[in-house]
């Protein structure tokens, strides 16, 4: 049973490769697209089709657009050091990013690797102005559920300034978003969201906490 598994992928792999034959053929930004098709075919396919990376597209940089909400500081040390590591390893991890109703790719996450990637020098001539991208599930793209995902990654690594971060959680709860839902979705405790409301000064923000009893 496995030698003829093997045998049929095998054969697939085969026609596959005759398809591919024809790419070179193609001028550059149809050879994107072209490559850019397949993959989404595939995916559509993918046994992982309900994750991100499983897609990686590759879009021209003018087409990508760094969001205005991110609380993530990158020192100038780091980012040389982000610039020499792209540089000697290449782009090892995608930008994720999401589509909005211009088709314009909105990044949620690696606001950083996309400037270096859209930065004139050889990095951006050895992508020929393209990023790679990895989108966002669609369900996920309303601007609360996009800062949530962004704030995750950044605390995921530890990167996150405080004053940025209050205003991220101003904007959630002036969204709709409970304490709980704040707390959930950004990895946060109880506390930590009190904190965040009480470093913002906004007493609209206290409207309907509950405060427990004072002993006496």
């Amino acid at each position: 049973m496995q030698s003829k598994t093997n045998q049929a992928v095998l054969d697939l792999a085969s026609r596959a490769e005759t398809i591919f034959r024809e790419l070179p053929d193609l001028p550059l930004a149809a050879r994107v697209e072209a490559i850019n098709l397949l993959r989404r075919l595939l995916h559509q396919y993918s046994p992982f089709s309900g994750e991100p990376v499983d897609c990686v597209q590759w879009v021209p940089g003018d087409e990508v657009v760094g969001n205005d909400y991110n609380p993530n500081t990158v020192a100038p040390p780091e980012m040389r050091l982000l610039e020499r590591s792209i540089g000697a390893d290449g782009f090892t991890q995608p930008i994720v990013a999401h589509l909005d109703e211009d088709d314009r790719s909105i990044v949620v996450d690696g606001f950083h690797r996309q400037r270096v990637g859209k930065k004139t020098g050889p990095i951006k001539a050895r992508l020929h102005g393209y990023l790679p991208l990895a989108y966002v599930r669609s369900d996920r793209g309303d601007i609360a559920s996009r800062i949530a995902a962004t704030i995750r990654h950044n605390r995921a690594r530890g990167v996150h300034g405080v004053a940025p971060m209050t205003d991220v959680v101003v904007n959630l709860l002036r969204s709709g978003w409970t304490d709980g839902e704040v707390a959930r979705e950004l990895g946060m405790d109880d506390d930590e969201v009190l904190r965040f409301k009480q470093v913002s000064g906004l007493p609209e923000l206290f409207r309907d906490h509950e405060y427990s009893p004072s002993w006496s």
